[in-house]
């Protein structure tokens, strides 16, 4: 073992591919991904309910996971997980695979169920995603299975396993190419009659899926490239079930060669990527679902956390997880911010927020992107005092903020980044490749933050209450606090420039009577 903190290693042996993902935890739970090593080994290729492994596919598989075993010792990893889903579940010499992985690499394979499977899933999105008061489904694709979650909150309902994966519906469905329309049709009429029996006809309606596998996250990289769209992960991102219907049918258009050159899919899956964007489709409208959100984690994460609570290592023993505000102060923590001055600035861009909401259609959205923005601001400071603002903006930008989707964070780095310093500008690549509505709500939302970062200008919290009012041509802040304010109107009128210019309005910054040392004691 390398250092004083547990290594561990998650391996996943799906249908299409063999997943590995090495992760160090902390004394406190908390744990970082180190490296993530992927093969696609196809062990349920030309696979028929009860047949065999091929022995082309066996190999490629024993030779991943002998790569992968070496890779994981390399980084002193002293757990090693290992699972496999429904190839080596269904095939006639999956037990004899499982032996011959065990005598050739040393790693214990675990076979696990479709509705072990779909726990493991609930545990990665619960971990990922603030849910709170949503009635939602959780899935993920793999090549031979579908797994489904419905929940409410936190709160688990049903697990359903259905033998929909992108490899099997591929393989009976899509033997020509390009696709054919009949044989499309079959596939979704298919896939509608196996969640009707599988639900046993029940409706049911959710607000948005959170999905996982690699179909989900090539549907989202080709949308992102058709979109021109910049995003280091798609993580989180959110895609419209209207896209997943012009995308079904732009790839059924091309045959097979002309799909591999499609910007944003993984050339290995391009044959396999119709059924499985087709078995999506039928999904969303199943469930009357207009919003999907990428999850990129999935099964293997849901086996790290998994493994974690068998271990003893957990951070949250009850299970709950986090919220969003927590887990940007975890960030903000780890990047030593001073909490206190975040939180005094956080309240005072709120206090202006709420007044502002109304007239400017800002919403809760909105509020939340800046009361992040606030409580990050400073993050940069984790690198050097000098051009914080623009180190804060690439930490953010990275950050892995639960409840946030990549373009969401892209907005919280952008906020960050104009609390001082330069106005936002078009000769700023970052933001120059945000949309005009972005560039927008950025300056506003960046206004409010810089002006608020002002009013705290010595970090004492010494104003402690704004009274604002909107007038037609004039935002009027009137500062509360039991101490002098001079210097905090002073840095306030200061760096109110973007918002004045956001906002077309000018600042009038007054310190309120009772707030004046010598003004005695204010009314009661």
């Amino acid at each position: 073992m390398k250092g004083k903190n547990k290594r561990m290693a998650a391996i996943d042996i799906g249908t299409n591919s063999i997943r590995c993902i090495v992760v160090e935890v902390f004394e406190d739970g908390a744990y970082r991904i180190l490296t993530d090593e992927k093969a696609t080994v196809r062990l349920g290729e030309n696979l028929s309910p009860g047949g065999c492994i091929a022995p082309a596919a066996w190999q490629r598989a024993v030779e991943s996971l002998l790569r992968m075993k070496k890779i994981s010792e390399g980084y002193g990893v002293e757990i090693v997980e290992a699972v496999a889903t429904s190839a080596v579940r269904c095939a006639a010499n999956g037990g004899d695979f499982i032996r011959a992985v065990e005598e050739k690499t040393g790693i214990r394979i675990q076979v696990i169920s479709g509705e072990e499977e779909a726990r493991l899933v609930s545990l990665s999105v619960l971990n990922n995603f603030d849910m709170e008061g949503v009635r939602y489904g959780m899935v993920d694709i793999g090549g031979g299975s579908l797994e489904i979650v419905t929940a409410l909150g936190n709160h688990v309902e049903e697990f359903y396993s259905l033998e929909l994966g992108a490899v099997a519906m591929t393989e009976r469905f899509l033997r020509r190419d390009p696709v054919a329309d009949g044989d499309l049709a079959r596939l979704c009429r298919h896939v509608r009659v196996s969640l009707k029996e599988a639900l046993e006809g029940e409706t049911v309606t959710v607000q948005v899926l959170v999905a996982s596998g690699g179909t989900v996250t090539s549907i989202a990289s080709m949308i992102m490239a058709m979109r021109r769209e910049g995003y280091d992960t798609a993580h989180g991102y959110e895609v419209l079930r209207s896209d997943i219907v012009h995308l079904l049918a732009m790839l059924q258009r091309k045959d097979l060669k002309s799909r591999k050159e499609i910007p944003g899919l993984n050339p290995d899956r391009a044959d396999i990527i119709v059924a499985g964007v087709a078995v999506i489709s039928e999904l969303m409208r199943f469930f009357d679902a207009n919003t999907l959100r990428v999850n990129e984690r999935g099964i293997r994460e849901g086996l790290i956390l998994d493994s974690l609570h068998k271990h003893g290592l957990s951070r949250k023993k009850d299970g709950s997880p986090r919220s969003w505000r927590a887990a940007a102060l975890d960030f903000a923590r780890s990047c030593m911010i001073d909490e206190e001055h975040a939180r005094h600035v956080a309240r005072l861009s709120l206090e202006m927020f709420d007044v502002l909401a109304e007239p400017f259609s800002l919403g809760h959205r909105e509020r939340r992107l800046l009361e992040t923005a606030a409580l990050l601001h400073d993050a940069g400071y984790f690198i050097s005092y000098t051009s914080h603002h623009k180190h804060s903006y690439h930490l953010i930008r990275h950050a892995d903020l639960l409840g946030f989707t990549p373009r969401e964070r892209e907005l919280i780095a952008n906020i960050a980044r104009y609390h001082r310093k330069s106005l936002p500008g078009k000769k700023h690549e970052n933001y120059a490749r945000l949309g005009e509505e972005d560039r927008i709500l950025v300056s506003r939302l960046g206004g409010i933050l810089r002006l608020a970062d002002g009013l705290d200008r010595r970090r004492s919290s010494l104003v402690e209450k704004v009274e604002a009012t909107l007038g037609r041509s004039v935002f009027r802040l009137s500062l509360q606090g039991t101490e002098d304010l001079s210097v905090e109107v002073f840095s306030g009128r200061q760096k109110g420039d973007l918002f004045e210019n956001a906002f077309k309005r000018k600042l009038d910054i007054t310190v309120s009577q009772c707030s004046m040392p010598a003004a005695g004691q204010c009314p009661a």
